[in-house]
């Protein structure tokens, strides 16, 4: 995974399908997600917007009958290619989830836990990974004095911090989070939302929102997924998702280019 391709990109989805089975989920996604950018994935429920981005990573690959059609590039090499290492993919590419998952470890071995699995065994060596991550995740402050202590014990924002310290202390390029303020009160989504426009400066983040003002506040692009519906032959309903549009955030909320993504931004339907 070392050829470069084009360096305004970060990743390049090309005519992607994802199927569960037989039932297509979404369909014919193209889209450049672009380095050291936010881009958002917004759309109602059941429109795909986190399968696309559990794509980006190989985690459909732990749902045994989901499978990936297309092209997703990284650095020009097709993720899905036969010779590509899931799990370096998602070293990679790191992910943030929904809810806050600390390892039932303590603080420094939630952060030291990946550079371990890598390889790294030098204390020193470790204490400044854990430092440099629990800075880099606005958390350092708050528990530099505690470090043996449960990252289970911690708030909910604070776990959620916990996890994207975990994250980028196995240096990945790409970040992406599923809904990571969902279940945190304002306060803490404030403070995650400080925390990935100062993050955008060293990785490039893709965040999946239900939050439509969360995704003016931190994108810069903003992808917008619709469902499509289709009448069997014996009268039931096939859906599944597709982009609808992709453009900057301030022009895709401003100046939608589809009375679809206009009805959702304001509210008149999802």
């Amino acid at each position: 995974m070392s050829s470069n391709g084009s360096s305004a990109h970060a990743i390049e989805i090309h005519n992607m399908k994802v199927f569960y089975g037989d039932k297509l989920a979404v369909d014919g996604v193209t889209l450049p997600i672009l380095r050291n950018k936010i881009t958002a994935f917004i759309g109602p429920s059941g429109c795909g917007k986190s399968t696309v981005l559990r794509a980006l990573n190989r985690m459909n690959d732990l749902i045994p009958s989901a499978r990936v059609e297309g092209q997703i590039l990284f650095k020009g090499k097709d993720l899905y290619g036969p010779n590509v290492d899931a799990v370096e993919v998602r070293r990679r590419i790191g992910m943030v989830f929904q809810k806050p998952n600390p390892f039932p470890k303590s603080i420094y071995d939630n952060v030291a836990y990946g550079p371990r699995l890598l390889g790294v065994s030098k204390k020193g060596v470790l204490d400044e990974i854990v430092e440099a991550s629990l800075k880099g995740a606005f958390l350092w402050d708050e528990v530099k004095g505690d470090l043996k202590k449960s990252g289970l014990a911690l708030s909910g924002g604070q776990q959620q911090r916990l996890c994207i310290a975990r994250t980028i202390a196995v240096e990945p390029e790409v970040i992406l989070m599923d809904e990571p303020c969902s279940a945190l009160d304002p306060i803490a989504t404030q403070r995650i939302e400080e925390l990935m426009r100062e993050l955008v400066a060293n990785y490039t983040i893709v965040i999946v929102t239900h939050n439509m003002q969360q995704a003016t506040r931190v994108s810069d692009y903003t992808a917008f997924y619709s469902i499509h519906k289709q009448e069997t032959e014996m009268g039931k309903e096939n859906r599944w998702g597709i982009l609808a549009e992709y453009n900057e955030t301030v022009k895709l909320f401003e100046q939608p280019q589809s009375q679809e993504t206009a009805d959702y931004i304001s509210g008149r339907f999802g």
